[in-house]
């Protein structure tokens, strides 16, 4: 059997690759005791520029882990780069979580931590300083993540915005 037959991955596109993030358990006490359920948070990135995130529940980890990956891939989003890099700084929040990034030199590296580094790594870009501030809460982190990237522009949209187009 091939090392990757899982059930799940057949119906996947090969070039995409995923990556808990975090796993949560939330209990209920009810009469008969505790109903425990979880959550997980999942990022999905083919490390070509394209990624998305995903925040599966379910009674089961591997059932919620695989909601997360499901949610992720309908929530894609195209990272604009400057070869390996962002194109300009930027600065997000989501709930309590702050981040803020920044384009680097080539050769700098991913320096980026928790959630930001899965992201950052999985969208493809490669040389980059960010920082997260505030909340450490890998949620709120990540979508203040997504956030920014959804604030990127690329040179080509900022010139044809200026009116300034080739």
């Amino acid at each position: 059997m091939a090392a990757n037959a899982r059930s799940f991955d057949k119906d996947k596109p090969k070039e995409f690759e995923d990556r808990v993030v975090s796993i949560n358990r939330c209990s209920k006490v009810v009469k008969g005791g505790r109903n425990f359920s979880f959550s997980a948070l999942v990022v999905v990135g083919n490390r070509k520029g394209s990624v998305g995130i995903g925040l599966g529940k379910a009674k089961e980890v591997a059932d919620a882990i695989r909601k997360g990956g499901e949610i992720a891939r309908k929530s894609l989003v195209v990272i604009p780069m400057n070869k390996q890099t962002i194109t300009h700084a930027v600065e997000a929040h989501f709930g309590g979580g702050k981040v803020i990034m920044k384009p680097a030199a080539p050769g700098t590296g991913l320096i980026a931590g928790g959630g930001m580094r899965a992201v950052l790594d999985l969208g493809g870009v490669r040389d980059v300083l960010a920082k997260s501030l505030g909340s450490n809460n890998p949620v709120n982190v990540v979508k203040a993540t997504m956030v920014a990237i959804d604030s990127l522009r690329s040179k080509d949209e900022i010139l044809a915005k200026r009116g300034l187009g080739k």
